[in-house]
């Protein structure tokens, strides 16, 4: 395998997107509708195509959750983090079999589509993860036309040579870029956007920022989950450990949706369930609660009335897959709003697509909860402001592939 460490970015895809006709109709909210993994761990020459619903399958080692850290990791870069925080771990990236250079420098390359109003729009990045880290080649293009690139000219600089598209008087524009940026999310700082050829340029740029900044990624944890937890300001964090933080703020700011979770909650967890409620506790602290109907056999547990009134079950008690069935749930179900990410205020809700990276999705979960929460994706998903990219395992996969929607991409069988 070639390293990614060479001076010029030959090491990066030359292709680019069929054309598009001026009349076809394109997505409004820009997606990543493709993930390219060119030598990225155990991934080589892989294109993925991403649907509403995605997910990953194939046996342990297969490489689906790898998948999801390189989405993850553009998605990072996308919003301006450096490489070291894109990629703290960007050795293990690396190709297992990659031969380093005379300079002894090894990488990987990975890339993505987003398609959206300019239509489709390729971005590859080509990182140097050893003997340090940096970017040393990008491309942008867009309708056959390269609109940036950038190659490392000197390994003594900290810096990458980037041209982008002018047209006008001057065909194009050369400047330095930083080594350890995208230099993609840096472009609509430095395009003026004076001439066709600029505007083209910021159009691109800023539909695969749009796109890559779009992204919650979760990982229920129900160790932390059955707690009370202090009230704030009512944002779920990635571990949904806040769950009934968030619960207590949904129950008052969007009671339709929270009356939604409740109907599925009743679909996902044992017994009846009728509603879910947040109990307040001493030192402004609340606890999520699934509130039943129906006579309680027995004496009452602690915070379950008797037989003749309706009683609770505090969601500390639940089992790990219906505390993870409950999160996942809530998080499909609330959107940007609630979710703790990084939103582009000056970008209109109408214009975004939110992409949930859910690694382990079915981890935990029955047969019926994740049938249950894959249908509530599916339908959700369908309405274009949410998509789905998880990672499940093989079992999981097996009685999903039919189902409309969801595409399954097996790992196993590359």
């Amino acid at each position: 395998m070639h390293s990614t460490g060479g001076s010029t970015p030959e090491v990066l895809s030359s292709s680019a997107s069929p054309s598009s006709s001026s009349s076809e109709r394109r997505p409004a909210r820009p997606a990543v509708t493709e993930l390219r993994l060119s030598a990225f761990a155990s991934h080589r020459a892989a294109v993925h195509t991403l649907g509403p619903v995605t997910l990953f399958a194939g046996a342990s080692g297969s490489g689906k959750s790898t998948a999801l850290r390189a989405y993850e990791a553009l998605a990072r870069l996308g919003a301006g983090e450096d490489l070291a925080t894109a990629f703290p771990d960007a050795a293990d990236r690396v190709p297992e079999r990659a031969r380093p250079d005379a300079q002894g420098r090894r990488g990987f390359r990975i890339g993505c589509t987003v398609d959206g109003p300019v239509g489709p729009v390729r971005l590859d990045v080509a990182v140097q993860a050893e003997p340090c880290l940096r970017v040393v080649g990008e491309r942008l293009t867009c309708r056959g036309r390269t609109l940036l690139t950038t190659a490392l000219r000197d390994p003594g600089r900290t810096s990458v040579q980037a041209e982008w598209h002018t047209a006008g008087a001057t065909p194009v524009t050369r400047a330095p870029l930083p080594d350890d940026l995208l230099g993609t999310a840096l472009l609509p700082l430095r395009v003026a956007g004076k001439t066709q050829g600029q505007l083209e340029v910021l159009a691109a740029a800023e539909q695969v920022v749009v796109a890559l900044r779009s992204v919650f990624a979760c990982d229920p944890r129900p160790d932390r989950m059955r707690a009370p937890v202090p009230t704030g300001e009512g944002r779920l964090r990635r571990g949904c450990d806040n769950l009934a933080e968030v619960l207590h703020r949904t129950r008052t700011d969007c009671p339709r949706r929270h009356a939604r979770l409740a109907s599925v909650a009743g679909a996902g967890c044992v017994g009846p369930v009728t509603g879910l409620g947040v109990e307040e506790l001493p030192g402004d602290r609340v606890r999520a609660v699934l509130e039943r109907a129906g006579a309680v056999a027995g004496s009452p547990a602690p915070g379950e009335q008797g037989e003749r009134g309706p009683w609770v079950t505090p969601l500390g008690r639940l089992g790990d897959g219906e505390l993870r069935y409950l999160a996942l749930a809530l998080v499909l179900l609330t959107g940007p709003g609630v979710l703790a990410m990084d939103q582009l205020a000056e970008v209109p809700a109408a214009m975004r697509t939110l992409t949930v990276l859910a690694d382990r999705l079915d981890q935990g979960l029955d047969r019926r909860q994740f049938h249950e929460l894959l249908g509530l994706a599916a339908g959700i998903c369908a309405g274009g402001h949410i998509r789905l990219v998880g990672a499940v395992g093989e079992a999981a996969a097996e009685g999903v592939r039919e189902v409309s929607g969801v595409t399954v991409v097996d790992l196993s069988r590359e």
